[in-house]
C-alpha cells in the first residue's frame, strides 16, 4: 500500500521596512461525504487529538454544528475506515482547530500566537502531512518516529483500547509465525481459555454441585411452593450448606464478552484483516461466512436471500452451544428451559452476518470450555446425575 508523508516548509521573507505578523495555517478539505459505514463500532468522519484528549465527529454532526478548540498540541484529519489523512501543526506552537462545513467538509488549524517577521527577516513555518492506510506499523512507526502524540488512535481501536490492540498485537504475531490470521485467532481462543483457566474451574465445580442439587431443589419447591419466603431461605440454606455459588455459571460468559468485542473490532477495524483467509471456503474473515444451510451450504444449485445466508460457521457455533449447554444444570423452570433451549438457535441467527473470524473464534471457544467443563465434572468430588 502507498503511504505519504510530507514535511511541508513554509518560509516567508519581509523585503520592507514594516514588521508584520503571520498566523500559520493548514487545512483539509472534502467535497463529498462518502457513504460511510453507519455503524456505532466505527468512526468515519473528522477527528483529532487535542492536549491528549481525542475528538471524533461524524459528517452529519459537522453539518448541523461547526467544532473548534484551542490546544497546544495536537493533530487533526479526515479518516475512512482504512486510509485517513491528517495535519500535525509544529511542535510547541498553540493553535486553534475547527471541523467545519460550508459547501465542503472542513478540517483545519490555524495557529493563535502570530509569527513576528521584522523588516528584512526570514521565518519559516513546519507542518507534517501524512495520508495513509492504517496499517498499525504504518501508524504506529509515523507517531513514534515523529513524535505524534497518540496518532495511533488514527485507528478506532474504542473504548476497550486496553484489549483491541494488544489482542491485535497478539494475532499479529501468531500471524507472522503461522501465517493465517485464522489460526492466530484460534491461538488466541486457546491463550484466553488459559488465561481463566482457575476462574473457570471455580465455576465448573460449582456447575457441576448445581447438577446434583437439582432434584433436592425440585423437592424443595414442592414442599414450600405456599411460602415463597420459606423456600428462598431453605434455598440459600442449601447453597450454604454445601457451598455452590448459584450465580458462577454465568462467569465464563461475563468474562468473555470484553473480549468477544474487543476481536469483533480488531476484525472491523484492521487493515490487516481484510482479505485475509482461513481454509476452505472462507476467502475474507472480516467478511461473513458465505455459505448458506438453506442450500445445504452450496450442494443444491440455487442462491438464497441475504437474509437467509446462516453459513457452516456460525451451524458449528450453534451446535457447540447447544451441546455445552447440555453439560450444564438444567433450569427448573419450564420457561428458562424454554428460552435456553432457544439460545443458541438465536445467537446462530444473529452472529450469521458478522465477521467470519469472529464466529471461528465464538466455535473454538465453545469447544475447548466444553473440554475443560467435561474434565472438571469427571473429576468433581459430587457424582452428578
Amino acid at each position: 500500500m502507498i503511504n505519504f508523508y510530507l514535511l511541508l516548509t513554509k518560509k516567508i521573507t519581509n523585503n520592507t521596512q514594516n514588521t508584520y505578523n503571520f498566523y500559520p495555517y493548514g487545512q483539509i478539505i472534502r467535497n463529498l461525504a462518502p457513504d460511510v459505514t453507519d455503524f456505532y463500532i466505527l468512526h468515519e468522519g473528522l477527528l483529532g487529538v487535542f492536549d491528549d484528549n481525542l475528538v471524533e465527529e461524524d459528517y452529519d454532526d459537522i453539518k448541523d454544528k461547526k467544532y473548534s478548540v484551542n490546544a497546544n498540541k495536537g493533530w487533526m484529519g479526515i479518516t475512512d475506515k482504512y486510509w485517513i489523512t491528517s495535519l500535525i501543526p509544529e511542535s510547541n506552537k498553540s493553535f486553534r482547530s475547527d471541523f467545519d462545513y460550508k459547501n465542503k467538509f472542513k478540517a483545519n488549524f490555524i495557529e493563535t500566537a502570530a509569527t513576528e517577521v521584522r523588516a528584512n527577516e526570514s521565518k519559516t513555518n513546519q507542518v507534517k502531512v501524512i495520508i495513509a492506510a492504517k496499517e498499525v506499523d504504518v501508524v504506529d512507526g509515523y507517531a513514534e518516529k515523529l513524535n505524534i502524540n497518540k496518532f495511533d488512535l488514527a485507528i478506532d481501536w474504542g473504548f476497550l483500547y486496553f484489549l483491541t490492540k494488544p489482542i491485535f498485537l497478539i494475532s499479529d504475531y501468531f500471524f507472522k509465525l503461522t501465517g493465517n490470521y485464522g489460526i492466530a485467532i484460534i491461538l488466541i481462543t486457546a491463550c484466553i481459555r488459559i488465561l481463566f483457566f482457575p476462574l473457570a474451574n471455580y465455576s465448573f465445580r460449582s456447575m457441576a454441585k448445581m447438577k446434583v442439587l437439582q432434584p433436592e431443589m425440585v423437592r424443595l419447591k414442592e414442599l414450600h411452593k405456599e411460602d415463597k419466603m420459606k423456600l428462598q431461605q431453605e434455598m440459600m440454606a442449601l447453597y450454604k450448606r454445601e457451598k455452590v455459588n448459584p450465580v458462577s455459571g454465568c462467569l465464563p460468559i461475563l468474562i468473555q464478552i470484553p473480549f468477544f468485542f474487543a476481536i469483533y473490532k480488531m476484525l472491523f477495524v484492521t487493515i490487516e484483516m481484510r482479505h485475509q483467509p482461513f481454509f476452505g471456503w472462507i476467502h475474507d474473515l472480516s467478511e461473513r461466512d458465505p455459505t448458506s444451510l438453506f442450500n445445504l451450504f452450496g450442494l443444491l444449485p440455487y442462491d438464497v436471500p441475504s437474509f437467509l445466508i446462516i453459513g457452516a460457521w456460525p451451524v458449528a457455533m450453534g451446535v457447540t452451544m447447544w451441546m455445552q449447554q447440555k453439560l450444564n444444570p438444567t433450569p427448573p423452570d419450564p420457561i428458562q428451559q424454554k428460552i435456553f433451549m432457544f439460545f443458541p438457535v438465536f445467537l446462530t441467527v444473529i452472529l450469521a452476518p458478522f465477521p467470519s473470524g469472529l464466529v471461528i473464534y465464538w466455535t473454538i471457544n465453545n469447544v475447548l470450555t466444553m473440554a475443560q467443563q467435561y474434565v472438571i465434572m469427571k473429576r468433581t468430588s459430587v457424582k452428578t446425575v
